[in-house]
């Protein structure tokens, strides 16, 4: 176990020293129910929403707290923790029970966002805040060279439209995998199809909002397999 997490950590900057705590920060609840990663994925989000705002509060002195909650919102959200989690190839360790393999679970932002939450209260719990702040902070600026509302808001069913159209000479398309909830909070899944292939999917408050992440995943998939 503790051999084939190498490559993360590596990814991470950071080495566990309890084998079996980043064993269960990338445990799915799938995958057995006792010893998952839920409890991990709780603290971790705390810990997130602390760093995350600081990070932004001394990276920008003179934003107001409007435009500072804005951003923060952003990049502690599903998709902005789905964001770092690809960064680091996490789907590539979570464990995960067959059906939800089958189910191309290590794709989800959800999944992935949770797995990352999870990481990072794993780590908080054995070396601190500091480190945690350290992972963090190369990762948003690994992953976001540049912060700011344009960036984080872009519209990335454009940009996907756009680099398949170069690429490959067909445009993506979007179906409605399934909708669920009350109807005064509906929620849907969308999965962005290329040629055939599923690329990615993602939940949202509405379609656009869904097929958005869906679209920012297969971006970042694209994107490694062109280089």
């Amino acid at each position: 176990m503790r051999k084939s997490f190498d490559k993360l950590e590596k990814c991470l900057g950071y080495k566990f020293r309890d084998g079996e705590l980043i064993a269960q920060a990338l445990t799915h609840k799938s995958y057995t129910k006792t010893k998952n990663n839920e409890r991990l994925e709780f603290l971790g989000d705390a810990v997130l929403d602390l760093v995350v705002g600081e990070y932004l509060y001394t990276k920008f002195p003179t934003k107001p707290e409007g435009e500072l909650s804005k951003l923060r919102a952003s990049l502690v959200s599903e998709k902005g923790f789905a964001h770092l989690a690809l960064k680091i190839k996490i789907g590539e360790y979570i464990l995960v029970s067959a059906a939800e393999e089958n189910n191309q679970g290590r794709n989800k932002a959800s999944l992935l966002s949770n797995a990352f939450e999870a990481l990072m209260g794993a780590i908080y719990l054995e070396s601190g805040l500091e480190s945690v702040k350290e992972v963090v902070t190369k990762l948003l600026e690994s992953v976001y060279p540049k912060i700011d509302i344009e960036t984080l808001f872009r519209d990335y069913k454009t940009t996907l439209q756009e680099l398949t159209q170069a690429h490959f000479g067909v445009t993506p398309e979007y179906t409605l995998l399934r909708s669920f909830g009350p109807d005064h909070k509906k929620e849907f899944e969308m999965a962005v199809v290329l040629r055939g292939r599923e690329l990615a999917r993602s939940k949202g408050g509405t379609k656009k909002e869904a097929e958005q992440g869906a679209a920012e995943q297969a971006l970042e998939i694209l994107a490694k397999e062109i280089k």
